[in-house]
């Protein structure tokens, strides 16, 4: 058991990070509990397997553990799912207002214009500065989903008053922040970023 719940601790937010957001659930959960199946199935045969080692009796083994591993981290999903959802509305008169309550005091009054995400981080671009807020990207897009901005890349949100201009480079759009940042405008949300006026 503490062999498997620390090589979940490891790989769970490589797997449920921003590099693999656009997987479905179901195939994050069956990788996941196929790497942790493997630490944990050669801990159960060196330590607790008296017989001779068959490629047989391996195979069996990883098996049951997939399986346990299976329905385990199914479960920790699902639990996750329901805390996220029970976790507080958001501020549906601001809801602006209510993520930059995440930062620091001084930028409580600032202007929003992007949300990136590096990592297990979010860097957040705003008129008075940027600062970085241990969040996941998904779950800032729910909280800022009555907010007039949009996501543009899998990495990015954009408020629509935070973008000042369009760059074209090589046939690529790029949106220019108020700040000078510029925001890559990925071919899956180009559509949708047309339809807001963002880029032509």
């Amino acid at each position: 058991m503490a062999v498997g719940a620390g090589t979940s601790v490891l790989i769970a937010p490589i797997i449920w990070g921003p590099r693999f957001e656009d997987m479905a659930a179901p195939f994050k959960i069956a990788i996941a509990s196929a790497i942790i199946s493997v630490p944990v199935t050669l801990t159960l045969m060196i330590f607790f397997s008296y017989s001779a080692w068959t490629l047989n009796h391996l195979i069996m083994q990883y098996s049951y553990v997939l399986v346990i591993s299976l329905i385990v981290t199914t479960g920790a999903y699902v639990r996750q799912v329901v805390l996220d959802q029970n976790s507080g509305e958001p501020n549906q008169a601001n809801p602006v207002q209510s993520f930059l309550e995440r930062l620091p005091v001084k930028f409580r009054t600032a202007d929003l214009y992007a949300v990136s995400s590096e990592d297990h981080y979010l860097r957040v671009h705003t008129s008075l500065g940027e600062e970085l807020i241990l969040m996941r990207l998904a779950d800032a897009v729910r909280e800022l989903s009555g907010a007039d901005g949009l996501r543009v890349h899998r990495s990015w949100w954009v408020a629509k008053s935070g973008v000042a201009e369009e760059k074209r480079i090589e046939g690529r759009s790029l949106l220019i922040l108020t700040s000078g940042t510029e925001v890559p405008v990925s071919r899956s949300y180009r559509a949708k970023a047309k339809e807001a006026g963002l880029i032509r």
